[in-house]
């Protein structure tokens, strides 16, 4: 049985998958259901083909939560590419990591329930977020612009104020006041 892995050899494979993927996120962003039928019509692949990659509801629901982890991860370098560090994290924060947590409830609960038997997340996304917070935290250590002896884990319990933001409210204000708040916790010099 798979749980979700995609033969490197068919191009046509990796391709459903990816439509699978997308389609299930976008059904799970709007219902916070997963309707195997709903998802294969809207992937435009056979019911057959979601169960082959995806044999149960909860190895797709964990599937679309690695998913959207590594769209948040994989953005880090560019965002460092782009901007000054300082200016990397307000906006990872602000633009990504809040934008994600406020579009995604019905993923969030899908999770929650998915994970109910476990007790716990996937132990390899969480591990990648802590590797973009420390590389964003190195930037800045490096720049000078935060002070030294942050730990990602701390940083990231700090961004659990973001999972306080209202969906409903003008939560993209809310995230910005909340990482100036952080960031003023983590300057290298008080301003």
């Amino acid at each position: 049985m798979t749980t979700g892995s995609v033969s490197p050899r068919r191009a046509d494979t990796r391709r459903n998958h990816e439509r699978i993927l997308a389609a299930a996120a976008t059904s799970l962003a709007e219902t916070g259901e997963v309707s195997f039928n709903a998802i294969a019509k809207q992937a435009e692949v056979g019911v057959g083909t979601v169960y082959r990659h995806f044999p149960t509801p909860e190895a797709l629901i964990l599937a679309v939560y690695r998913r959207e982890v590594r769209h948040i991860v994989d953005v880090v370098p560019a965002l460092l590419e782009k901007h000054p560090p300082d200016k990397a994290v307000r906006v990872w924060v602000t633009d990504h990591l809040a934008h994600y947590m406020m579009t995604k409830k019905g993923l969030a609960d899908a999770l929650r329930t998915a994970t109910a038997s476990r007790g716990e997340l996937p132990g390899d996304a969480f591990e990648d977020m802590l590797g973009a917070v420390a590389t964003m935290l190195e930037a800045n250590v490096a720049a000078g612009t935060v002070r030294p002896g942050l730990t990602p884990v701390l940083v990231m319990q700090a961004f659990g104020g973001l999972l306080w933001l209202d969906p409903n409210g003008d939560w993209r204000r809310d995230a910005a006041s909340l990482a100036d708040l952080l960031w003023y916790g983590m300057a290298a010099q008080p301003r």
